[in-house]
């Protein structure tokens, strides 16, 4: 089981992640959207395609960007489809 933290909260925890270059990325349902708001942040990857980010908050405290998914991603990243990783301060034990 997966489980990603910050600011002491849980806010993802999936035994169905997939891994790709080191990164646990979690279903979308796993994840408690109450912490999650949508950002304009994108960046691209040669290979998976245009990821788009979240920005955490929890207990108060902001996290940018903290988060990332590809909602339509190249065949190659299909498996990762709108799954959930993270950065930036967040704890992903497993």
């Amino acid at each position: 089981m997966a489980k990603a933290t910050w600011n002491g909260v849980v806010i993802a925890e999936s035994d169905r992640c997939e891994v790709v270059e080191g990164n646990q990325y979690f279903p979308p349902d796993a994840i408690k959207s109450e912490y999650f708001k949508a950002s304009s942040k994108q960046t691209g990857c040669p290979w998976k395609g245009t990821a788009s980010y979240y920005t955490l908050e929890v207990n108060g405290e902001t996290n940018t960007d903290a988060a990332w998914y590809y909602p339509d991603p190249k065949p190659a990243a299909n498996n990762i489809k709108g799954y959930i990783a993270f950065w930036r301060g967040v704890t992903v034990e497993v």
